[in-house]
């Protein structure tokens, strides 16, 4: 019993680095939290005393966890579900809040998450693990089971996508203006700053994804837009303006994965028009480049 106690003390002791991993592998508060009970189970379930470095081992462990999951992620081709966690075997930590996920989201930042969603697993992997947590890639190869030459090509070619989309510094512009207008008003829930953004004959349409089963794929006017708008206010902080084939737009992140891309049409420094993507099949076709705030 004490030696569960002392085991249990000093994974506690590398949760936060557990996490920080596991939210950048996978960009999902709710999935990171997974990663970390499978990796406490498989601690649990290993000879603890013959580890000599606990927090290198757990490191190791959560990064074949993680790249587990993203495999399993893509081969289904679908966004992670959130689901209810299992009780723990230490503390008890409830399933994340909205706020909380927003707090994750902000400290990696939305453009990143967008980027290296983009990654293969193995890719997303050698970076995270080299660029960010300065893992040497000796132990990054034998966790994709590949030679640390090919360990470090993954990470480069990585390094290289990333920096090759960082957000552009230079598109300043009016229509700029009326996106950031657009989204401080989402994030406020103020109706009124929505419907001062929007023409008043503004059209929206939405592919099959994107709206309700059976629900509507056109929405004409700024009254009944901005209605719709208000109800996912709470999505507002994993919004972000963007480039999206040379046009300005919005891209919304959630669990780390590119959920929706709001195509603008805007004239007089009025939304007149948008399309709201959803379809996966659509967002891997589109060009984007996510600007900074």
């Amino acid at each position: 019993m004490v030696e569960n106690e002392m085991l249990a003390s000093q994974f506690e002791r590398n949760r936060d680095h557990l996490r920080a991993v596991a939210y950048r592998m996978l960009g999902s508060a709710s999935e990171a939290d997974d990663a970390i009970q499978e990796t406490w189970l498989r601690l649990t379930r290993s000879d603890a005393s013959s580890i000599e470095n606990l927090g290198a081992w757990l490191t190791t462990v959560i990064a074949r966890v993680c790249l587990d999951m993203l495999r399993a992620r893509t081969s289904r081709r679908e966004d992670p579900l959130d689901s209810e966690l299992p009780e723990k075997p230490t503390k008890s930590v409830a399933p994340p809040n909205p706020e909380q996920e927003a707090m994750l989201a902000d400290s990696v930042g939305v453009a990143l998450l967008v980027v290296l969603d983009q990654l293969s697993p193995a890719e997303r992997l050698a970076f995270v693990l080299h660029d960010m947590f300065d893992m040497s890639f000796e132990e990054i190869a034998t966790v994709v089971g590949r030679t640390p030459i090919a360990a470090r090509q993954l990470a480069s070619r990585a390094r290289r996508r990333v920096q090759g989309k960082r957000p552009s510094q230079t598109h300043i512009t009016s229509q700029r203006r009326v996106v950031d207008a657009f989204l401080a008003a989402m994030r406020e829930g103020n109706f009124e700053g929505l419907i001062a953004v929007l023409d008043p004959d503004v059209v929206v349409r939405l592919d099959e994804f994107a709206g309700r089963p059976q629900g509507p794929r056109e929405v004409r006017g700024a009254t009944n837009w901005a209605k719709g708008a208000i109800g996912f206010s709470r999505m507002a902080p994993f919004m972000q303006p963007a480039l999206v084939d040379g046009n300005i737009g919005v891209v919304l992140v959630q669990n780390g994965k590119l959920s929706r891309v709001l195509q603008l049409t805007i004239a007089g420094e009025k939304i007149v028009a948008a399309e709201i993507i959803a379809d996966p099949a659509r967002l891997n076709t589109l060009n984007i480049t996510v600007l900074e705030n």
